[in-house]
This record gives structure tokens, C-alpha cells and sequence, in this order.
């Protein structure tokens, strides 16, 4: 299934809204099966999140983020993932 780097422009967010906005989307996630949130960055300089996640199609990714109320600014398919010890 297709990886996917979300940019949300959220401006800073105080660690309660984080965590507001990490339990709202674990709710919509849960009756969203093909849709998985793997990890996210946060940049408080930039005022953005960057997320990664598994989905079936963008909208699927748009969906989630109409849903839980967390804008998804920006989507990027990932078509190959490279790491450090794949170039030793």
C-alpha cells in the first residue's frame, strides 16, 4: 500500500492541543482500517506537522483530514524509502 508525507500548517500548537489533535485523529482512525498514521514531526519554527502515513489513495488521507478537524496542506506519495546503512 502506498506511503504518503502529509504537511499540515497548523502554526504552534500548545502540547494540549497536540494531544487533543493526536486522540481526535486515533478516533477517526479507528473506523478508518485502510488508512495507518505512522509517525509525525513537528516543527514549532515552521508552525508545521509532517506526517506519515499508510493509505490506499490521497483522498483517503483527505478524508482523514477532513474528519478529525487537522488540515492536510500537502500530500506526497512516496515512491522509494532509503535509509543511511543502505549506502555503507
Amino acid at each position: 500500500m502506498p506511503h504518503y508525507i502529509i504537511e499540515r500548517n497548523v502554526g504552534q500548537l500548545t502540547p494540549e492541543q497536540l494531544q487533543a489533535a493526536g486522540r481526535t485523529s486515533n478516533q477517526v482512525l479507528s473506523d478508518m482500517p485502510e488508512v495507518v498514521w505512522v509517525k509525525s514531526y513537528v516543527s514549532d519554527a515552521e508552525g508545521k506537522i509532517y506526517c506519515e502515513y499508510i493509505a490506499p489513495n490521497p483522498e483517503a488521507v483527505l478524508e482523514h483530514a477532513r474528519r478529525s478537524g487537522i488540515p492536510a496542506h500537502r500530500i506526497s506519495e512516496v515512491s522509494l524509502e532509503i535509509n543511511p546503512a543502505m549506502f555503507v
